[in-house]
């Protein structure tokens, strides 16, 4: 073939050459994006797993979590059939022992005279000296509705505690007794303190109790009850009466005196 025939025919076949590369090749910008997106979806899904393990491990947890909490309410509830097992029985001796017409106080004849002083002294403390028994009205140790004991009450609880620390009385146990009247609770900021008239008579007691803690008398020889509205000197019929009603009485118990488990030995060795 003459060389200027096979010229056109060397470009011919140049030409079908580059047109088949350029065929197969991608452009540079579409391969970058291709592997951009790739990395964005392994990234997505590493993200994914790593939130399905974290969620697998907080489901563990909170697993765990509710075990121990069940395991916490059983206990809970265990102790809190206990505490009613003890409070029924606290409740059954202090029947006993306020039913009992043979009781006789277990005082002194020294400490009975300077107790009926106190009641001398404040007009709205009252003294039995033949049981041993005292009974406060709540009006001259708390404003109504309410477990916080006034000022003006911390002289009376003051005195009540140095008697009960010297002579024989310094021997001596008490248990304080919250009453209240037949009236429920009402009113919104009483019952968010005291939801029942069960938790202000047995608040009053605590009240009185830690007051005479703090005036010096031993808490080892101290016990606390309460009787809410069941347990009126008087029918509930007008104010007057049940002013009588709301009231805190202190029996006074002899060194041997044992109520709803109280050992008399673990009290002296306190």
């Amino acid at each position: 073939m003459a060389l200027s025939a096979r010229i056109p025919c060397l470009c011919l076949l140049g030409l079908l050459s580059l047109t088949q590369t350029a065929c197969n090749t991608v452009p540079p910008g579409h391969l970058r994006q291709s592997q951009l997106r790739s990395r964005q979806l392994y990234d997505q899904n590493q993200a994914i797993a790593s939130a399905r393990d974290q969620a697998s491990q907080s489901a563990q947890q909170l697993a765990q979590q509710n075990q121990s909490l069940k395991q916490d309410l059983d206990v809970a509830s265990k102790r809190l059939d206990n505490f009613s097992s003890e409070r029924s029985k606290m409740q059954q001796q202090i029947v006993k022992l306020m039913n009992d017409s043979n009781y006789r106080s277990p005082l002194s004849a020294e400490s009975t005279r300077r107790f009926e002083e106190l009641a001398g002294k404040y007009p709205d403390f009252d003294f039995d000296p033949n049981t041993g028994v005292s009974k406060f009205t709540s009006d001259i140790l708390f404003t109504s509705g309410s477990a916080d004991l006034r000022s003006s009450a911390n002289p009376l609880l003051k005195d009540f505690a140095q008697i009960m620390n010297e002579g024989d009385a310094g021997q001596l146990n008490i248990l304080v007794v919250g009453h209240t009247d037949d009236k429920r609770i009402s009113k919104k900021s009483t019952a968010a303190k005291h939801p029942t008239n069960w938790h202000l008579s047995t608040n009053r007691a605590n009240s009185v109790v830690l007051s005479l803690a703090k005036a010096g008398l031993q808490e080892g020889r101290m016990g606390v009850a309460g009787y809410s509205m069941h347990q009126p000197l008087v029918p509930n019929k007008d104010d007057k009466s049940r002013g009588q009603n709301r009231r805190v009485e202190i029996y006074v118990l002899a060194p041997d005196a044992i109520v709803a488990g109280w050992d008399p030995q673990d009290t002296r060795r306190n």
